[in-house]
């Protein structure tokens, strides 16, 4: 049975705000620049996540790209963190770009700043898409030609406007209530799109990965490769096996201890024992497979939390405010023609600073508070409101609001 695994990693490091206080908006405009033992800086950060993710992780790729013909994947990388690695890491940069090299690594493409400004404002949307595909040509020599959202953040519209836009494929959650019956193993075309392809995630295999490959508590502890590519070879139907997650999944979130680069190094090798088995990037399971049906999503869903939808982001008062506050900024922003102030605007977009305001409890809390850091979501929201104000007091500094 022809059948391939469809392996998207996503890279991403935003620009934290630091301990940024009342006394400071209106005097100082550093909201990012953290000193270095501080647990918001972003060059400490950036550089413990190199050397445990990114430089062992693209070796490990590297050298089964090297040895396994049929062996491919697809990565999206946001402009936030090629930013910062081009300023901190240089050699973690190149050994993507040596990725890349190979001509078997296709990068997908998405919003510079990992923002979520496709449900605010379009015209701010289509700027950084427009600025990450500039970056991912200057870097990569690539022009992107499959779409991901923030977050895997889809609905009808966004395909409507992918596909007006000319990209091939689009990504989203294979999520239950959206497909019902039908499985995500499959490429499909969306409502109201003809020519786009849209690809969905198989969450249940991804997570198994990123989420419960190191838990000793997992009733299938250990995960091992050639139990896995078992796994998807008994998968009831499908063409494709579509494992999306997190890159930081290598060596951040599961550690080398787990065992996560050892899975990594011979699941290739157990996959391909199948004739009919391989891996494709994006496109080509695009171009190699014709879609099975379509698929109606009026509502948006993402690949956050148990709900699935932009509750993560905006699910309480806190993050509603600040960042409707924020986009209401944008025409007066814009119009300074002031190159730093706009670029400390975008990086307030970032969709993380919101992550980090989310009162959720339980399981979807515990994650929340993994990746945050900061000690409670309020100190979250204060950080990010001195900077909105400090914003506005440079926006009164040029006579621009009043």
């Amino acid at each position: 049975m022809k059948r391939a695994i469809v392996l998207y990693l996503h890279v991403h490091q935003p620009y934290r705000i630091r301990h940024y206080t009342i006394f400071d908006s209106g005097h100082r405009h550093d909201y990012f620049d953290a000193a270095y033992e501080d647990e918001t800086s972003n060059e400490r950060i950036l550089k413990k996540v190199a050397q445990k993710c990114y430089i062992p992780t693209n070796a490990h790729l590297q050298e089964l790209l090297e040895h396994n013909p049929e062996f491919k994947l697809s990565l999206s990388i946001t402009g936030t963190v090629l930013e910062q690695l081009e300023r901190w890491a240089p050699e973690a940069l190149e050994s993507f770009q040596k990725l890349v090299r190979t001509g078997r690594v296709e990068i997908a493409g998405e919003t510079y700043h990992h923002s979520l400004a496709f449900f605010y404002s379009r015209s701010e949307f289509e700027m950084q898409v427009d600025m990450h595909r500039r970056k991912i040509e200057a870097l990569f020599g690539q022009t992107p030609r499959v779409f991901r959202n923030t977050e895997l953040a889809y609905n009808n519209d966004l395909a409507y406007w992918a596909d007006q836009l000319g990209y091939k494929g689009i990504l989203a959650e294979g999520w239950d209530p959206v497909l019902g019956w039908r499985s995500p193993n499959f490429v499909y075309r969306p409502t109201y799109s003809e020519n786009l392809r849209l690809l969905m995630k198989n969450y249940r295999l991804s997570d198994d990965i990123a989420f419960r490959f190191g838990d000793s508590k997992w009733s299938e502890y250990p995960l091992t490769a050639d139990k896995f590519a078992h796994w998807i070879s008994n998968e009831p139907n499908g063409t494709n096996i579509n494992l999306f997650m997190d890159y930081e999944t290598f060596g951040e979130h599961q550690w080398q201890e787990s065992g996560i680069f050892n899975f990594l190094a011979h699941l290739p090798r157990e996959w391909l024992k199948t004739e009919g088995h391989s891996f494709m990037t994006l496109s080509e399971v695009i171009d190699n497979f014709d879609p099975v049906g379509s698929i109606d999503v009026p509502q948006t869903i993402t690949w956050a939390d148990t709900e699935r939808d932009l509750s993560a982001w905006l699910g309480n008062p806190m993050q509603s405010t600040a960042i409707e506050s924020l986009y209401r900024l944008q025409p007066k922003i814009l119009e300074t023609g002031d190159l730093a102030l706009i670029e400390d605007w975008r990086r307030l977009q970032t969709s993380d600073h919101f992550y980090y305001m989310c009162t959720k409890w339980f399981n979807d809390g515990d994650i929340h508070a993994y990746f945050s850091p900061y000690k409670t979501p309020y100190e979250g929201y204060m950080n990010f409101m001195n900077a909105y104000r400090d914003l506005q007091c440079r926006l009164i500094e040029k006579g621009i609001l009043v």
